[in-house]
């Protein structure tokens, strides 16, 4: 993979047309297997992680009549307690991204290789990057976490045991609150890992990154667009892998890059790419196309074209 990067980095817009990577059938090589392994013991909880998001309901209802009857000590009890095991499936989604975090750093010393992306391809497609949307389209998730806070304060003052309240203390919930208050938190987490390993090891070169982060995005973009290397996928759900690979290694390109990707000096092809993920039904890609607009750093720069900044209205 390190020999791939080398080649492609040479001239990226030539020689990402004529390589075909296969995500569906990716193994690590021996050298790199001590890193997937700790990297795969991270993931393998990602599919788990994901569908408690996407099955997220909150406590909307209990809430409202709560706030709305504030005397009624049973209709607070029923708040209370339907809140109090929900945020503690907000603690565990903040744990795993704290452990997603060493991941990337893992990843980005691995240079010579995109790891990150071989594990992905190995883990169940849905898994990869997919924590971009749910925080997006579900308020009940920092409504209820909101509410926790609030009634957990004013317990406090009123010297009212609070259970929960051991699980989750005010330090660790400070925490919570910054990380839920991201439009999309576990993207987030990636790209502050990325940045800081970036600057605190300011004697490896930045390119070992951009580079390698540059070349997947182009390689994504040249397989998706290119009906001869799109017809090779077997698995439907391949398209969708790659969509979401893309964007997520321009969103840490964009972090990590000192101009980012939108600039005319960038490595990343960022008309091409959006015009891919157009080109795709807009309902498979809303999500995606939002994390560009939200989560990058640099989109609104000056020095980003009229054309690009279009492109994402």
């Amino acid at each position: 993979m390190g020999n791939l990067i080398k080649v492609l980095t040479r001239d990226i817009d030539h020689n990402a047309a004529h390589f075909f990577l296969d995500f569906e059938n990716a193994q690590p090589t021996e050298s790199e297997k001590e890193i997937y392994n700790q990297v795969n013991v991270v993931l393998k909880d990602a599919e788990g992680i994901l569908e408690d998001l996407q099955s997220y309901r909150g406590a909307g209802h209990e809430i409202r009549e709560a706030i709305q009857h504030p005397a009624d000590e049973k209709l607070q009890e029923k708040a209370w307690g339907a809140v109090v095991p929900l945020v503690g499936k907000l603690k565990k989604f903040y744990e795993f991204s704290q452990r997603l975090g060493p991941c990337s750093i893992t990843t980005s010393t691995a240079a010579t290789s995109l790891l990150l992306t071989y594990v992905h391809a190995v883990t169940p497609f849905k898994c990869s990057l997919a924590p971009v949307h749910p925080w997006m389209t579900n308020p009940a998730i920092q409504n209820d976490f909101s509410y926790y806070r609030r009634t957990l304060s004013r317990m406090r003052i009123n010297n009212v045991p609070a259970e929960g309240e051991n699980e989750v203390n005010n330090e660790l919930a400070n925490r919570m609150s910054l990380f839920y208050a991201e439009a999309t938190p576990m993207l987030k987490t990636l790209s502050d890992a990325t940045t800081k390993f970036v600057s605190e090891n300011k004697n490896l070169p930045i390119e070992n990154t951009t580079d390698c982060l540059s070349t997947m995005a182009s390689v994504c973009r040249v397989m998706l667009e290119t009906p001869e290397y799109r017809s090779r996928f077997t698995n439907e759900e391949t398209v969708s892998f790659c969509l979401r690979v893309m964007v997520g290694v321009i969103i840490l390109y964009d972090h990590v890059h000192p101009v980012g990707a939108f600039a005319k000096t960038s490595k990343i092809d960022m008309k091409g790419c959006i015009k891919v993920l157009k080109d795709q039904p807009p309902n498979s890609v809303e999500g995606l196309l939002n994390a560009l607009r939200y989560t990058t750093k640099h989109l609104n720069d000056e020095t980003t074209s009229k054309q690009i900044k279009s492109m994402l209205q």
